[in-house]
């Protein structure tokens, strides 16, 4: 995937963890698994582990399966014992679903996934039956029970199956937040329907091994952010920044590696998701390990998250006096582009997608279809009715500078006081049904009648003579372009006088026109704007034209 700037949120999490001995009590080694592992793939751009009292020895290391841990000797008897971990994550928004799979692993196959046998030698770990009453006892019966029910139609793909087992998984067992320590079997959390995070981590770690799939047990931090504003559609969140220690399920697939479930939410893992330790079994992901004297001991902890910086967005838009800043600045820049006649122009290619419809290929691949259709004319009438309702809603297949061609003829004295010449031989054409299911939409188009001779209404005006045309832009009031168009051909042949071939008459109609450049400075626009605040009373048409089909017809 391409590396590409992308908005985001950077947090502060402190994680508190404190004992408090009723005596002074010999504290043993302890190893701490709080470290972000190696694969995490939110950024940290901080991390810190500060241990109280201060008279310890710590040493950082890797396990076996190459995460870290700290190993902390305490030489003397102690009361109390803190252990704080502070760090800085970088949330920007990751796509759990950017990943390839190899060729022959994409379709889920009827009889399970084989691995190759050498990555199967190297996965060994993260293969063996999850045991549910002593060792070497291996599955109980309902988590065999569930394995056996649950099926896919054949030919689903791998990502598919993946997706359909994680929420199944969901939909089975409850949330609770659950104190007491240790992990359920797969079986009794099955059989109660309910459990902590690590309990359903567990279960489908178990699950997914029954179907030869190499899955491992993740202990991290979980982050949740507040949206910054309510989900159009599904549930919005929580209502306040949260973080807390957390448990999910690790899959290795073939060609993408190691992909994070998390059957607590039924989701794939997220930059929310930051793993501290990825073990074949519960007990080596610990958080926290070790022993002390008898003693009574209460156990504090806490857990905070602060965001420390973050992006402007749409959903939270700048600060008033960030605002006030950008506009101070935008008008300087107007004012400098003003005086020097710099002229710009600005399009616009929003691109969509929908909420209720992922399915059909309009909305995947296709480039139109009839549900996208609906919604953009449901869309137009709502921007036009809040903010234009008399504007003009222009429906095209490509872009379309909304413009006016105006004609515009070569003044002469002897038609001071008339109508312009030219546009008295334009002619708009009555709006039609354009054949939308919007019965407001309608036709339109320009009939240039160059068959009508010169009158006593305009004694300067030569049918056979040349027309001078102008794109105006009739909000800024300047002119844009230009041409002539010679009504008879320069060389006096018509396009279609033989010899003629289409390569030919091609040429000769191009040849009518020719390039001129365009009038200089603001235009006297009055009498058009005028004309055109009349054009719909006119013609009968309504304000809405599909200019796919607008047409010049001459005669």
């Amino acid at each position: 995937m391409m590396g590409s700037a992308s908005m985001s949120i950077k947090v502060a999490l402190e994680h508190r963890t404190s004992y408090t001995f009723d005596k002074l009590v010999q504290v043993y080694p302890h190893v701490v698994r709080l470290r972000p592992a190696p694969h995490s793939r939110t950024p940290i751009e901080a991390y810190s582990l500060r241990v109280e009292p201060t008279e310890h020895f710590v040493n950082w290391q890797q396990d076996a399966l190459g995460n870290f841990m700290a190993r902390l000797v305490f030489p003397k008897p102690m009361q109390h014992l803190t252990i704080t971990v502070g760090l800085i994550a970088d949330l920007k928004v990751i796509n759990p679903f950017d990943f390839f799979i190899e060729e022959w692993a994409e379709t889920w196959p009827a009889e399970g996934l084989t691995y190759p046998k050498a990555l199967a030698d190297d996965l060994k770990p993260y293969l063996r039956p999850v045991d549910e009453t002593g060792e070497e006892s291996g599955p109980g019966d309902l988590v065999r029970a569930w394995v056996a029910n649950f099926s896919v139609p054949e030919g689903t793909r791998t990502i598919d199956f993946l997706v359909a087992i994680n929420h199944a998984v969901n939909a089975d067992v409850g949330y609770s937040v659950r104190m007491e320590p240790g992990v359920q079997t797969p079986d009794f959390t099955l059989r109660t329907g309910i459990g902590s995070c690590r309990d359903s981590a567990w279960l489908l770690v178990s699950i997914l091994r029954q179907f030869g799939l190499a899955a491992r047990f993740v202990s991290g931090y979980l982050v949740q952010l507040a949206s910054d504003i309510e989900a159009l559609d599904g549930p919005s969140g929580p209502t306040a920044d949260f973080t807390d220690l957390h448990a999910w399920t690790e899959v290795y697939i073939p060609g993408a590696g190691w992909i994070g479930l998390d059957p607590t939410s039924g989701l794939f893992a997220g930059e929310g998701h930051i793993p501290l330790a990825a073990t074949p079994h519960p007990a080596s992901a610990a958080p926290i390990s070790g022993g002390t004297g008898v003693c009574n001991t209460v156990l504090e902890f806490s857990n905070t998250v602060t965001r420390v910086h973050e992006d402007p967005r749409v959903t939270l838009p700048y600060t008033d006096e960030a605002w006030q800043t950008i506009c101070d600045v935008g008008r300087r820049v107007d004012e400098r582009l003003a005086a020097g006649d710099v002229r710009l122009t600005m399009g616009g290619e929003p691109t969509f997608v929908s909420v209720d419809n992922q399915t059909d290929k309009e909305w995947r691949t296709a480039a139109d279809g009839p549900h996208k259709r609906s919604r953009a004319s449901d869309l137009a009438a709502r921007l036009k009715a809040r903010w234009a309702p008399e504007g003009l809603v222009q429906r095209s297949q490509r872009h379309c500078p909304l413009r006016r061609l105006i004609g515009r003829a070569p003044p002469d004295p002897r038609d001071r006081g008339r109508p312009p010449p030219l546009r008295g031989h334009l002619q708009r054409l009555p709006g039609a049904p354009a054949g939308h299911d919007n019965p407001d939409i309608h036709v339109g188009g320009v009939r240039f009648k160059a068959w009508q001779p010169p009158s006593a209404l305009h004694p300067t005006f030569s049918a056979d003579g040349p027309l001078q045309f102008e794109l105006i832009d009739l909000t800024a009031g300047t002119s844009r372009g230009g041409c002539t168009y010679h009504v008879t051909h320069p060389g006096g042949l018509a396009y279609d006088e033989p010899p003629v071939n289409a390569v030919t008459a091609e040429s000769r109609r191009a040849r009518r026109f020719e390039a001129t450049g365009f009038t200089p400075g603001k235009l006297d626009l009055s009498d058009i704007r005028e004309k055109q605040a009349r054009m719909f009373t006119d013609i009968g048409a309504p304000g809405i034209l599909d200019l796919r089909r607008v047409r010049t017809v001459q005669q």
